[in-house]
């Protein structure tokens, strides 16, 4: 029973020394990760609007051509009426 108890202030120890050794590595890894994840995101939010400007506008298009081509064959058709 002592021997566990040692054993695991012994792992414990260790545990706190390790963690106190990396914890300004993986804090700067994940400050870094973090940074670059965030100018991810914001590249792809650009693409995303970037994309949704563009097929806005492709809709935009093809309602004013076939606004006109409708507009166009009213006018032939009252043209060529008598």
């Amino acid at each position: 029973m002592l021997q566990k108890g040692f054993e695991r202030v012994l792992v414990g120890t260790v545990l706190v020394l390790t963690a106190k050794v990396l914890w300004p590595v993986a804090k700067t890894t994940l400050r870094s990760a973090a940074h670059v994840g965030g100018q991810v995101l914001s590249s792809a939010a650009q693409g995303t609007r970037s994309t949704w400007a563009l097929a806005k506008e492709e809709m935009t298009d093809i309602v004013a051509e076939a606004q006109f081509e409708r507009m166009k064959r009213k006018l032939d058709h009252e043209v060529t009426e008598p």
